[in-house]
């Protein structure tokens, strides 16, 4: 396999989590490493697309994200604040810079704190508190 080595448990995290959603596929990058894991039957018009294209959120248009979105990294359940009864990390009309924390992501079980890829100020939330999310889905808009 020149060089790229599975990592088993991983994918069996991936499956596990797959059942334990009840989502039809996942796919989670690191860096250059991309691992997706599906059931049997979704999203096989998709096989024949190149590794390199961009994941497509379901039943999005390819253009339908807005300028300044900011996406999921990874597929989990999206936290707007740091715990219960904490204040959110942002709202709308809230300025952040570059690498401010804007919402977590639980997945596998880890806390990920998701930080803006690029300052401004939050126009718009499209996720709620404790939402399932998936690859790519847009989390808000930060213009």
């Amino acid at each position: 396999m020149g060089g790229f080595e599975i990592d088993v448990e991983a994918v069996r995290t991936l499956a596990g989590l797959l059942e334990e959603t009840g989502l039809g596929e996942i796919e989670y990058e690191v860096d250059d490493r991309r691992i997706r894991v599906a059931k049997p039957g979704v999203g096989m018009a998709m096989a024949a697309a190149p590794v390199a294209a961009p994941a497509a959120t379901v039943g999005a248009a390819p253009d339908a994200r807005p300028a300044g979105a900011v996406t999921s990294p990874m597929v989990g359940a999206v936290y707007l604040q740091a715990g219960p009864g904490e204040p959110p990390f942002v709202k709308v009309g809230d300025r952040v810079a570059a690498g401010d924390v804007i919402v977590i992501i639980e997945a596998m079980k880890v806390m990920n704190q998701i930080p803006a890829p690029h300052g401004g100020v939050v126009t718009s939330i499209h996720v709620e508190n404790g939402q399932a999310v998936e690859f790519g889905e847009v989390l808000m808009v930060v213009e």
